[in-house]
């Protein structure tokens, strides 16, 4: 049985397109793979809080030598890393927050980036340990910036995914969701078709 992981950043939960689009496509997916289970994370239900130097500092201390709050520091990175260890499948609800990705994700993506857990570094550069996952990243704009110098969300979740080994990773866009109605209606048609053909 195959487990489908779905991480929703947006800030308005369910309300948010990039939520709506994330949970399309979980429910076209699911109508070829009934038996699949699927997880959630919202992170507007869900905050994950910024790493801090002592969280970090967790990481780094021995087993045997961390406090009782480091601990709970490693526990709650260690679950997140599990839970997404366990998956085969990621699919990421991305809107796009002043340029870049939401604080949440990349405080997510913090806690997640171990060293010897989920990447290790080699003589030749680092190499990811959480290889022959698919990845999909539903990304949602106001404007129009894919393929543009604004676009500062696709090399980062795709060089942050590859770091720690998922490399098959797949974008699909719904743009100019804020350049009035007939934009907006024409990105999310864009998105939902190509989601029709991924899932077909």
């Amino acid at each position: 049985m195959s487990k489908l992981l779905q991480i929703k950043t947006s800030l308005f939960a369910n309300q948010g397109h990039s939520s709506q689009l994330a949970d399309a496509f979980i429910a076209a997916w699911q109508v070829s793979h009934p038996d699949a289970e699927i997880v959630t994370r919202d992170f507007a239900v869900d905050p994950v809080p910024h790493l801090d130097g002592a969280g970090f500092q967790a990481f780094l201390t021995q087993p045997e030598q961390r406090t009782p709050e480091q601990q709970a520091k490693v526990a709650y990175s260690d679950a997140l890393i599990e839970e997404l260890k366990a998956a085969d499948m990621l699919v990421i609800g991305l809107p796009m927050y002043n340029l870049g990705v939401p604080s949440m994700l990349k405080s997510y993506f913090d806690h997640i980036a171990r060293a010897g857990i989920t990447f290790r570094y080699t003589e030749t550069g680092p190499q990811g340990l959480l290889a022959g996952k698919k990845a999909y990243i539903l990304a949602t704009r106001g404007g129009r910036y894919a393929g543009t110098a604004f676009d500062t969300q696709t090399d980062y979740v795709r060089n942050f995914l590859g770091f720690i080994g998922i490399a098959d990773v797949e974008f699909v866009y719904a743009e100019g969701l804020n350049m009035g109605d007939e934009s907006r209606a024409a990105g999310l048609n864009a998105a939902h078709d190509e989601l029709a053909r991924i899932t077909a």
